[in-house]
């Protein structure tokens, strides 16, 4: 596992929880949080598991997937570095909606409930920039449901690529997704079969769209893909 780098204030500064805090506040937060190495595949925490911390991740990626009754699997998100995690059941029943398991080799940051909430008394910026991630997530989760009922599915799998790689479609060159990505998560987060997804992004490799192996995709043709998602069907 390679060596996470000192917990700095710039470093703090880099995720997006912390985003305008002072050098000082900064220092206050890495003296509170605890640093932690994740293995690849490790699972952080399972979903119904009480949760008492709020996680930001440093370096990799987590796959933040849900269980349902009868078993399947559904990927509901995934994190990258800079990002955080696992603050939901902190402020609902305490217990985790979802499991998070590291895709990659992880550094973690994360703080105590109790941290947490003082740090906001005391940094109101951090509170602001909790409301905005969460209301980013918040509208993502409704423009899925709003592409669930109204699109059919190539667009769906287009807007999830553009997704994964924060693209908007302008930009000229390729555009990789920065975290193993096989075909079956890309087809539970457009909400379509394995199969289905499989024949779609064959085609655009064909088409020179996309590039995939077994676990990474990249987009080489970000206007195309931006198409796509906009207004043609599959």
């Amino acid at each position: 596992m390679r060596a996470s780098p000192p917990l700095t204030p710039s470093v703090l500064a880099a995720l997006d929880l912390f985003t305008g805090l002072t050098a000082a506040a900064l220092t206050d937060v890495g003296g509170r949080a605890r640093l932690r190495h994740i293995p690849k595949d490790t699972r952080i925490f399972a979903q119904g598991d009480a949760i008492g911390r709020c996680h930001a991740l440093i370096d990799g990626s987590v796959r933040i997937s849900q269980t349902a009754g009868e078993g399947a699997e559904v990927v509901m998100r995934f994190i990258g570095a800079r990002e955080m995690f696992g603050s939901v059941a902190l402020f609902t029943d305490g217990r985790a909606p979802a499991e998070a398991v590291a895709l990659t080799d992880c550094v973690e940051i994360s703080w105590s409930k109790a941290d947490l909430i003082d740090l906001i008394a005391l940094y109101p910026g951090i509170g602001l920039n909790l409301v905005k991630i969460i209301g980013a997530r918040l509208g993502e989760a409704q423009d899925r449901v709003r592409e669930l009922s109204t699109q059919r599915v190539g667009r769906r799998l287009a807007n999830a690529l553009l997704r994964l790689a924060g693209e908007d479609g302008r930009s000229a060159g390729e555009a990789r997704i920065e975290f193993p990505l096989t075909r079956k998560d890309v087809a539970e987060l457009a909400g379509t079969t394995l199969h289905t997804a499989s024949r779609i992004l064959s085609a655009w490799e064909k088409a020179g769209l996309v590039s995939s192996d077994r676990q990474r995709v990249t987009i080489l043709r970000p206007s195309g893909i931006k198409r796509i998602a906009d207004d043609i069907g599959d």
